[in-house]
């Protein structure tokens, strides 16, 4: 028997583990009421820290968050993590292998683990995150960790959602200055490098400094830049420190939330539209006129959308 959103909601905030792994599953899937169950969460979400995990594939950053989660957990954390993973553009599935990563973790009390796909979305996964995050937050986890699929418009748009962004790092995989150079220096607040018990880890902070340098902003050009090695341990202790600590907690707040508010409603906003849109106009058979008026050289898409626009009222 299906629990109702109000005993989800209930269970959640009880902290009860399968209310929370079915009330984020059911929001995922946008059934009907989901919006009323996320009102009703928000209140209670506003406490805990969200913490942006990414760099390249390959760069061990799953295995970092298990060793972050630990640290965390030891101090009396409690911890979410949201796993991303790509989608396949054949298949439509995804390998969700961050969770094999976290084994130590998985079932450690105080952790709930999450996997999420990309679906071929950005903007879509973006709020996604931040629903999960949200809800993982109602249900008493005061840290939560969004571990993203690799460096890409994907990791540059979730983590437009997190309160702090680490970029981990990795010596050994070709021009690390060209690797900062694709986005992911405008995004990050403190910097990783991990396997730093590798060759060139020096020379890797080294240009990852040079870096900084160069930049007109002061806050990413004061970033941390840590050395880590996640099957060893080393650093993860001074890295957990940097993340719980005042100089980078300051982040948060300001102008930076409400720059991350506002595009929140613009994309809820973006979403309702279409889903109304859809809604009406395909249901009528309207969208299905459009599309064969384009098809047969009447019109073009772009006079067509602004005509379903006009009828919604939405331009003049």
């Amino acid at each position: 028997m299906e629990c109702s959103w109000n005993d989800l909601v209930a269970g959640t905030l009880r902290r009860e583990p399968r209310c929370l792994a079915q009330l984020i599953s059911r929001v995922e899937d946008r059934e009907a009421g989901w919006q009323e169950a996320m009102k009703a969460l928000f209140p209670h979400a506003g406490a805990a820290c969200l913490i942006g995990i990414t760099g390249p594939p390959g760069a061990g950053k799953s295995s970092l968050t298990s060793c972050i989660t630990s640290s965390l957990v030891a101090r009396g954390r409690r911890v979410g993590i949201i796993a991303v993973d790509p989608t396949s553009p054949f298949s439509g599935g995804a390998l969700l292998g961050d969770r094999l990563r976290m084994h130590a973790v998985a079932t450690t009390p105080g952790v709930f683990i999450r996997s999420m796909a990309t679906r071929g979305t950005l903007g879509g996964l973006c709020q996604g995150a931040r629903d999960v995050a949200r809800i993982l937050a109602a249900a008493g986890h005061d840290i939560i960790l969004l571990e993203t699929v690799g460096v890409g418009q994907d990791e540059i748009e979730v983590v437009k959602a997190a309160d702090l962004v680490v970029v981990v790092c990795v010596p050994g995989q070709g021009d690390g200055v060209q690797t900062l150079k694709a986005g992911i220096m405008e995004i990050a607040d403190l910097f990783v490098v991990n396997k730093a018990d590798r060759d060139g880890a020096d020379v890797l902070v080294a240009d990852i400094r040079a870096m900084q340098a160069l930049t007109a902003d002061d806050r990413r050009r004061t970033a941390p830049v840590l050395e880590t090695c996640a099957l060893t341990g080393q650093g993860v202790e001074a890295l957990v420190g940097a993340l719980l600590g005042p100089a980078t907690g300051s982040q948060r707040g300001g102008t930076r939330d409400e720059a991350r508010v506002r595009e929140e409603i613009l994309t809820l906003l973006e979403r309702e539209v279409a889903r109304l849109v859809r809604q009406r106009w395909d249901g009528n058979g309207t969208l299905d006129d459009a599309v064969q008026r384009v098809c047969s050289g009447e019109t073009d898409p772009y006079s067509a959308a602004q005509t379903i626009l006009r009828a919604v009222d939405l331009v003049p």
